[in-house]
């Protein structure tokens, strides 16, 4: 198994990056696997990072992103739940990319 070390601590990941343990999981774990993707974390980023980590906790499922788009609209509005707004955020794939970050497996679908 890949391994990811932050702060002298090892974490074990899959071959695409997912915790192998979800409760590992951090807000710099998170920051790290973002930058390594080339991507800096804002608000914006937060705001569904944590939204699909509440969504694992709640119904231990990851979204997939037709689920993500439609909770992110009944939780946001129009603005923030499309899938425009998600790709321009995680364009490399929203839910794949947020599931990761967030610690969840990875979502079916």
């Amino acid at each position: 198994m890949p391994i990811i070390e932050i702060d002298g601590k090892k974490i074990e990941v899959d071959e695409d990056g997912y915790l192998i343990d979800y409760r590992e999981w951090n807000e710099k774990l998170a920051e790290f696997m973002a930058e390594k993707d080339g991507i800096k974390l804002t608000d914006a980023h937060w705001e569904i990072i944590r939204f699909v980590k509440d969504y694992y906790l709640k119904f231990q499922v990851s979204p997939m992103l037709k689920i993500l788009v439609k909770e992110l609209w009944k939780a946001f509005g129009e603005q923030k739940g499309n899938t425009k707004y998600v790709y321009e955020l995680f364009p490399a794939g929203p839910a794949k990319t947020t599931n990761r970050y967030a610690g969840n497996p990875p979502p079916c679908g």
